[in-house]
């Protein structure tokens, strides 16, 4: 079953044609999606939920004293709510719930997930303008008014893009059966389809639009970088200019996650709209979408290294944290010791 939220519906397709196409779409190898991709998404869930909890617990003990850590906060929380979609995927793919649950995983998880994939995008694109920002300004500071607005900004961003997914999941509205369920655009009605392709085309404007953003930025900073290097070649500055190529693993992250992706996107769709295609290269265009759609899931486990490479009070609360560890257990485990020597002592006595 398709994991279908946002744009996975063919553009320009009408009910009547959608009937058609499910009928005569190639079957497809279901073992690649119940037991490889089950197997992928439950490594990412686990790995996900242990490296997320860690830094929404970090998270909480840091203010939100920037710019920087108020974007990352966001993220955080965004990658939860992806992670939180995992299993009913996994459930759903593998065949172990019921049919039912594939028509909750189109209604409402799978919209989610991509509700929660592009906040992501949209933070990694704000998350770069603050780091080109410091690096052309590295002494400046986030004053308070400025903090204010920045908080409004991302609640704002949230409320839209709730806002925009919300009808996704009204509209997926049509009486829910067994065939139904495996193709979730066969569950919406008519204007769900419509609010689907514009949403569809929405998506696709913020990922170019962020895409560009980063692209932009980033070969500002090269430059920045370059020319910082070029004034003095000091040890002192070869130490700084090692650390200034951390912010370079926003866009490793970006373009590992969400690039194959979107331009995976647009031969899948043709080969859904466009009788032009073999029956092999839909099923090849198929499984590199669900590759790349992965590969997406992954941004979940990789940001908190952005969070722990680019944010220095998030390393420090983790190393802080990591070392009252063994203090911890060692205060937890004196008394314990002392209190079975004094039993010993007493049974000696006696």
């Amino acid at each position: 079953m398709e994991y279908s939220g946002y744009g996975e519906i063919p553009t320009g397709i009408t009910m009547s044609n959608l009937t058609n196409n499910s009928n005569s779409t190639c079957s497809r190898d279901f073992h690649t999606n119940t037991v490889i991709f089950s197997v992928l998404y439950t490594v990412l869930f686990i790995v996900g939920v242990t490296m997320n909890g860690l830094a929404v617990r970090v998270f909480f003990q840091i203010p939100s004293n920037s710019n920087f850590v108020i974007f990352l906060k966001n993220s955080v929380i965004s990658d939860c709510l992806m992670i939180m979609t995992f299993p009913f995927k996994i459930l759903s793919d593998s065949r172990l719930g019921l049919w039912k649950l594939k028509g909750f995983v189109c209604q409402v998880t799978s919209v989610i997930f991509y509700f929660t994939m592009y906040i992501s995008i949209i933070f990694l694109g704000l998350i770069t303008i603050d780091r080109y920002l410091k690096t052309v300004r590295p002494f400046h500071n986030s004053h308070a008014t400025n903090l204010r607005r920045v908080k409004i900004m991302s609640t704002l961003i949230w409320i839209i893009m709730f806002s925009i997914s919300l009808p996704n999941m009204i509209f997926t509205s049509k009486t829910q059966t067994p065939q139904s369920v495996k193709k979730c655009y066969l569950l919406k009605s008519d204007f769900g389809l419509v609010w689907h392709e514009i949403v569809n085309f929405i998506c696709q404007f913020i990922f170019w639009v962020v895409f560009v953003i980063i692209v932009v930025c980033y070969l500002l900073i090269t430059r920045k970088l370059l020319q910082s290097y070029k004034k003095t070649r000091s040890e002192r500055t070869t130490s700084r200019r090692k650390v200034n190529i951390k912010v370079f693993i926003i866009i490793a992250v970006f373009f590992v996650c969400f690039v194959p992706f979107h331009f995976a996107r647009i031969p899948y769709t043709l080969s859904q709209t466009r009788d032009v295609f073999k029956c092999s290269a839909k099923m090849t265009l198929f499984y590199v979408k669900e590759s790349t759609l992965w590969l997406s899931s992954l941004n979940a486990c990789l940001d908190p290294f952005i969070y722990f490479f680019l944010c220095r009070s998030f390393r420090n609360s983790l190393v802080t944290m990591w070392r009252k560890r063994p203090a911890c257990v060692l205060s937890y485990a004196r008394p314990r010791n002392e209190k079975r020597f004094k039993i010993r002592r007493e049974e000696t006595n006696i």
